[in-house]
């Protein structure tokens, strides 16, 4: 078997997707972006599959060192979310060729299902209660929420009483047998996480994501140490390498991105560095169905997953859905807050080829927003 043609299509409302054909008829799909630097990343894809055309798409490990490797240069957002999305798709090649689910391929199952999460509040929370009672009536058993929207470098005491008085809504909505995860989304410096984290522990958060940007990542074992709030990180993490000392620091949950942090291959790895360290896994998916088909072939094979989270409903999903695409939408039927383990082949998703290539006559140009604080400045999204 042979790759004889690789095609990406940009389609709303912010994702790529990228389809591997074979001469044998065998086609695998894969969802390579940075959200905001799409066309980029679809150019990547392009210069990749100079070499992947003409190969023999399982050889799918060998494949990965070479397109990480074999440029000289490494790394970064745009190079490792080109090879996370081929590489997707050079494992549902995999599965289909071989008539097995992704999650039989990597060792077998070790749960029935994953307990998934619903994002409620958007970019700038605020009205909470009617959205996670919404959730709650779908059977979700846990949400996420951003703690706030642009946020000053220490923040102010009705700053930080607004942050607490989100996170307490939603706990009184949601009750003690259900869980929130509060995303500082990297907007806080690290003293101003230190200053809200102590506040929000007696509301008992799941974990705090991005309590600071990813390049402060030395700053994380003193947050670890002064939290009494599970700490997590990884969302703009490409590699075993950068999760090395954000794991060594005492974060408790790793949030790689199978379309950012070189697909299934070195997921399942950064998955495996994790567990030495005590540290659980909930993928980072705020995607398209590509993504998170992707992440929970993981889920399912993974023993220190702890919960995944998925884009359906989620505030950036203005044209599309997480279901737009997907000519059976039964893999994304969750039940009591959890998505059941099949056993279709490969990435265990048939995708509607039609919709996909209609939307890309369309495309997209999706840009995250700018924010500014009240001084002028930059302020972070």
């Amino acid at each position: 078997m042979k790759i004889t043609r690789i095609e990406t299509f940009l389609v709303p409302p912010r994702w790529l997707f990228c389809r591997v054909e074979t001469d044998e008829g065998v086609v695998g799909w894969g969802e390579p972006v940075v959200e905001g630097r799409a066309e980029v990343v679809r150019a990547a894809v392009d210069v990749l599959a100079e070499y992947l055309v003409g190969q023999d798409p399982l050889r799918i490990q060998d494949h990965w060192q070479v397109l990480t490797k074999g440029g000289f240069y490494r790394g970064g957002p745009v190079l490792s979310s080109a090879v996370a999305g081929l590489d997707q798709a050079l494992w549902d090649i995999a599965g289909k060729a071989y008539g097995a689910p992704v999650h039989a391929l990597l060792g077998g199952p070790v749960r029935d299902r994953v307990r998934v999460y619903a994002w409620v509040g958007g970019d700038e929370p605020a009205e909470l209660t009617e959205q996670i009672a919404a959730q709650v009536e779908a059977g979700f058993t846990a949400v996420k929420m951003n703690a706030a929207g642009a946020t000053s470098p220490v923040p102010t005491a009705a700053e930080t009483a607004a942050v607490v008085a989100r996170v307490a809504a939603a706990r009184e909505a949601l009750g003690p047998d259900r869980d929130v995860a509060v995303d500082f989304h990297g907007r806080f410096t690290a003293a101003g996480a230190r200053r809200v984290l102590a506040e929000l522990a007696p509301l008992h958060p799941l974990f705090v994501e991005e309590p600071v940007v990813p390049e402060q990542g030395h700053l994380l074992a003193g947050l670890v140490a002064a939290s009494p709030v599970p700490l997590a990180t990884g969302e703009r993490l490409y590699g075993r390498a950068e999760f090395l000392p954000v794991l060594a620091a005492g974060i408790a949950v790793a949030q790689p991105d199978l379309s950012h942090a070189g697909g299934i291959s070195e997921v399942h790895r950064i998955a495996s560095l994790a567990e030495t360290y005590g540290a659980q896994l909930a993928p980072h998916c705020p995607l398209g169905p590509i993504a998170l088909a992707a992440s929970l072939q993981i889920a399912f094979a993974t023993p220190n997953f702890l919960i995944q989270e998925q884009s359906r409903g989620i505030h950036y999903n203005k044209d599309a859905d997480l279901l737009s695409y997907l000519v059976d939408t039964e893999p994304f039927r969750f039940v009591d807050g959890h998505a059941s383990r099949g056993d279709a082949p490969g990435l265990g998703i048939t995708i509607d080829e039609a919709a996909v290539r209609a939307a890309d006559r369309t495309g997209h140009a999706w840009r995250n927003p700018v924010w500014r604080h009240l001084d002028g400045s930059f302020a972070e999204w």
